[in-house]
Parts: structure tokens; sequence; C-alpha cells
């Protein structure tokens, strides 16, 4: 796999979206870097199997760079549960330890490629839906938290996202408010992300059918190009939101991501 002008660009390209697309809506990369990244990969000659769990890893590894500056501006308008933070990170850890150096190493790329593709369509559905969960609840204590924590850091892992998918919702439902549980999930982004990938990492350098330019499990020209241009992107995205309906926007990218859903559900399928 060669590393040409026309790969560098399709990647700048989807860290631009990337990018864009958090800030405006949200929502973390990995719904839309996984199936994007999983067909270039395949389009290259890596083997539908690799190409998930590469695309799963890269995609994760970008919420390293993305969540630092989500996070600073968060901090400095207050809004970050920092005792949440502490109380749920020890469960992520472990819970994305349990990922990505178990699971992910032993399950399949086809069976990853459904699973993903399951949660996308969920979280699809919730986001066509603009599904607020009741706030009913306070935020367990540290068992709870332990637990909450782990559930959120191993399917993160499995599926490469940041975790706000489920965080927040967990959060919320527990009587959190929602700019903070938001804020708080920024700041959970990087646990999750730095426990996955070293995990991912670990699980990968054993393997012998790796491409060139990858650390384990990681692609390293996409997560470069891709983390440089969202981090550009996202206060662009942030800013636009102010200015346009974002409720409806919604609606219209859940519908993108029901296709994308469908994509991956294919690869897993057909594999």
């Amino acid at each position: 796999m060669t590393l040409d002008l026309t790969l560098i660009l399709e990647l700048a390209a989807l860290g631009l979206c990337t990018g864009f697309l958090a800030g405006l809506l949200g929502i973390g990369g990995g719904m839309v870097l996984v199936p994007f990244l999983t067909w270039m990969l395949g389009q290259r000659g890596i083997p539908a199997d690799l190409a998930v769990k590469m695309a799963i890893a890269t995609s994760m590894a970008t919420i390293l760079f993305t969540s630092v500056s989500s996070v600073r501006a968060h901090h400095k308008k207050g809004a970050v549960r920092w005792d949440l933070v502490k109380g749920l990170a020890p469960g992520i850890v472990l819970g994305s330890l349990v990922a990505s150096l178990g699971i992910f190493a032993v399950v399949k790329g086809s069976s990853l490629a459904i699973f993903f593709g399951g949660f996308v369509g969920f979280s699809a559905t919730q986001m066509f839906l603009d599904k607020k969960p009741a706030p009913t609840r306070q935020m367990p204590g540290f068992a709870g938290q332990l637990g909450a924590g782990g559930l959120i850091g191993m399917l993160s892992g499995l599926v490469g996202a940041g975790g706000g998918f489920i965080s927040v919702p967990i959060m919320t439902w527990c009587n959190v408010a929602i700019h903070n549980a938001v804020a708080t999930s920024s700041a959970l982004g990087f646990p999750i992300a730095l426990a996955n990938v070293t995990g991912y990492v670990i699980s990968g350098l054993s393997l012998q059918e790796l491409p060139p330019y990858t650390f384990g499990y990681l692609w390293l020209p996409a997560l470069v190009v891709i983390a440089c241009c969202s981090v550009f992107m996202a206060p662009v995205g942030a800013a636009t939101a102010h200015k346009l309906p974002v409720k409806q926007l919604k609606r219209v990218f859940a519908c993108m991501l029901y296709l994308l859903a469908a994509y991956m559900l294919y690869k897993g399928l057909a594999a």
C-alpha cells in the first residue's frame, strides 16, 4: 500500500468533514470515520477483516487529539463535572483494556462490522427522534460508577467511538444537566482513547500481515492527516451550529448514518 498524494487528499477531506460535523452536531468522529476508512483500506487491497479493525483503532486514536481541544473549551466554561470524571475513569480504563486487548483481538472483523452497524443504526434513531432521556435519578456511588465506566469503555473500544452516545444518556438519565453531561463526556474521551489505543497497539504488534505505515492496528498516515484536519475544522462547525437549525440537520445526518450502518452490516455479512 503506497502513500500517494491521492490518499493524503482523501484523508484530508475525510478529516475536514469529520471535524466540521463533530463541532456542528456534537458527535464523535467514529461513526463517520470507521465506514470510510474501512472502504479506503479495502480499495487498497487490505482484507476486509483486517480493514475493519484498523479503521476502528485509527478512529479511536484521533480522539486523543480532538478531545483535548474540546475539553479545554468546556473547562473554561466550568461545565466539566470532574468529580464524575474521577468516578467513571477507572471503570472506563478497565473496560477499554478488556475490549482492546481481549475481545478486539479475538473477535473477527466481520463480527465487529455487524456490531458497529447495529450501534450506528441505534444512534441514528436516537438522533433522528432527538430523544432526551428523562433526568429522574442521581449518579450511583463508586461501585455503580465503576460498572457504568466499564460499560462505556468496553462498548467504545469495540466500535472506535469516544463514548458520548453512551455516557451522555447515562449521565442525563441520572439527573446530570445536559450541558454538564456533554462537557464531561468530552473529558472522558481522553481516557477512553488512551486505554483503547494502548490495547490496539499491543494486540496488533504480533501480527505479520499488517501493511506498511502501521503501529499495531493503527494506520499512521490516516491518524496524522485526519487528526490535524479535524482539530482545525471542529471550531468552525461549532460556530456554524449557532447559525443553523441543528435539530433538522441532525435528522438529515441521521439518514446518512443509516446508509453508513447498512454499508458496515453489508461488509460484516459478506465477510
